[in-house]
């Protein structure tokens, strides 16, 4: 494809609205536009060939989910069956519970998700891995890491040794994890709430992953570090936003200016 790749990022698509909450009907209108302008969504070895500079379809986008919370089962997977698109969930493995699908999510908005997982009730906010196997099934979602505590080590202990050793065992048990429940190492990794450094990077590369996903607004060309894939917020808004924001996000110079222009 020629210019570049939109990477976007969501993670709720709830009726709750509110913080990083995209709403069901906006959602769907996003989607819709990106079926009806025939857009691909891409794998992550999708992404892959696209950054080592092979074919990938002229108009591909590469959609991303965080955390892995139930409204993506409920209000984000049948949009994407409908429209036969694809996207990435990083899901926080050590959240994901067990039991059946489920119907309808209760309209919990992010902090009150963040709240029942900090409570002890996650299953209320939180995918079941039944739900995260039929996505996988339908093809509707791929998974791969968000880690598996989703704990701000930077936060937690000082830089050195212990910090290292902390993040590498919340790593390991991330890709045990899902290599246990969906039979595959996962090199893909988004980290929680975006932070990361040269530290962190390390590590990550040390524990198998060779793809590093970021909260930073870059648009991903060929030969882009894999190790800083950046990312598009995607608000809650219209489909005519959505295509407006899809045109400039096509273009990595017009996106960078733009983001430049809006930080002042």
């Amino acid at each position: 494809m020629s210019g570049g790749l939109p990477v976007l990022m969501y993670h709720h698509v709830s009726p709750a609205p509110g913080l990083v909450t995209v709403s069901p009907e906006n959602f769907r209108a996003q989607m819709s536009w990106l079926a009806r302008h025939s857009y691909t969504g891409l794998s992550a070895q999708g992404l892959v060939d696209f950054l080592a500079g092979r074919q990938v379809a002229e108009k591909s986008v590469v959609i991303t989910f965080d955390d892995g919370w139930r409204d993506n089962w409920t209000h984000a997977h049948p949009v994407l069956k409908e429209f036969g698109l694809h996207a990435l969930l990083f899901l926080v493995t050590g959240w994901v519970g067990e039991g059946a699908t489920r119907g309808d999510a209760p309209a919990l908005g992010h902090r009150a998700c963040k709240a029942a997982v900090a409570e002890g009730h996650g299953d209320d906010a939180v995918l079941r891995w039944s739900e995260v196997e039929a996505m996988e099934a339908a093809g509707t979602f791929e998974t791969h890491s968000h880690t598996h505590s989703h704990t701000r080590w930077d936060k937690t202990l000082p830089a050195g040794p212990a910090r290292d050793q902390a993040l590498a065992e919340d790593l390991a048990a991330s890709r045990d994890t899902l290599a246990t429940r969906l039979g595959r190492h996962d090199p893909h990794l988004c980290w929680p709430q975006g932070y990361y450094d040269a530290d962190y990077i390390r590590v990550a590369q040390a524990a198998g992953f060779s793809h590093l996903y970021t909260t930073e607004h870059r648009v991903a060309e060929p030969g882009s570090d894999p190790l800083r894939i950046g990312r598009q917020v995607v608000k809650d808004k219209s489909g005519l936003w959505f295509g407006t924001r899809m045109a400039l996000w096509r273009h990595p110079a017009l996106a960078g200016f733009y983001e430049a222009v809006k930080g002042k």
